[in-house]
């Protein structure tokens, strides 16, 4: 069974998994997972002499989920971070690993708190600097204005996309995971829908389990978004200006923390609007990568299609950080 802890981490309570002892690893999901996406990396973490912690961001499983959409900004997540160290081991600078959601949430906690985080591993999702314009406007101009779907659009609109998921939480996310894994046919994703669309239209069902995502897997997913629900979630996505004017004050600053980054070339957010080589824009900002590993053939959920993969690279790399 999970050694589950209720972390105070100040703002919010926080609900992790937490295994070993010695230097501490906080691990951040993105949408829509939990601790749970951090199952094959929590036990060998800890096997390697380390504390690893596996978070609930906010709004997320056993964590705290507050009502309104400004309680899920990027400056509040941060919060919660720098609150689960300042719990597990005052003090102490920690390692963070994040992936989808929780890469941004990672290489921006590092970037904006030198002082407590000492190195960082992000899958899926590069650091490209602190933004000259809020995310919204980039999707309006290269979507909405010329009525095409994307899918962080139909997310904006409190309530849209709940009403959708909440009514069925197993086919959205059976659907959702298959449709960016690597399991999913070349051209599963469509690109043709109106801007007026919704996300599942199109979307082809997924033929039945997978190695990486059993029933057992999909069912525990299932049974903790039926209890949290979806507003929290989809709230992170609802914050592009907050974050943006937020991360204003950091402009120019670098992260020079060791940094490790893996994605698989089959993932969509790791190449989201296509253009240059999302790993040579990342080292215009990131001083000291370490290692950018892509992964041939692997989707989006990266350390859960490859857990071995991801293993074999992250274990040494964090040893290295001792």
């Amino acid at each position: 069974m999970p050694n589950f802890q209720m972390i105070n981490a100040g703002g919010a309570r926080i609900r992790a998994v937490v295994e070993g002892t010695g230097p501490l690893v906080i691990m951040v999901h993105g949408f829509p997972e939990s601790w749970y996406s951090w199952r094959h990396q929590i036990g060998p973490i800890a096997a390697a002499g380390f504390t690893a912690c596996a978070i609930d961001v906010r709004g997320y499983g056993g964590s705290a989920k507050p009502p309104k959409v400004e309680d899920y900004s990027m400056e509040n997540i941060v919060g919660d971070l720098v609150g689960v160290v300042d719990a597990l081991q005052p003090g102490a600078q920690a390692i963070l690993i994040g992936h989808d959601w929780g890469a941004p949430i990672v290489w921006n906690a590092t970037m904006i708190r030198p002082d407590r985080f000492k190195a960082v591993c992000a899958m899926s999702i590069v650091h490209a600097g602190v933004p000259h314009r809020p995310l919204t406007e980039v999707f309006d101009e290269l979507f909405t204005s010329r009525n095409r779907f994307f899918y962080q659009v139909y997310f904006q609109e409190v309530g849209r996309a709940e009403h959708d998921f909440d009514s069925d939480p197993r086919d959205f996310l059976a659907t959702f995971y298959h449709a960016i894994s690597g399991d999913a046919p070349a051209g599963s994703w469509p690109n043709n829908k109106t801007a007026d669309q919704d996300l599942l239209t199109g979307l082809q069902r997924p033929p039945g389990p997978t190695a990486w995502m059993t029933r057992a897997d999909l069912d525990y997913y299932v049974g903790q978004f039926e209890g949290s629900g979806f507003f929290g979630p989809l709230s992170r996505y609802r914050n592009h200006e907050r974050d943006f004017a937020y991360l204003q004050q950091f402009k120019g600053r670098k992260i020079a923390q060791p940094s490790l980054f893996i994605a698989g070339d089959r993932d969509p957010a790791f190449n989201m609007f296509g253009g240059p080589d999302p790993v040579e824009v990342m080292k215009k900002h990131v001083s000291n990568l370490q290692g950018a590993h892509v992964l041939a053939g692997c989707g989006h959920w990266t350390q859960q299609e490859r857990p071995g993969e991801v293993n074999d690279l992250l274990l040494p790399w964090l040893k290295s950080q001792r």
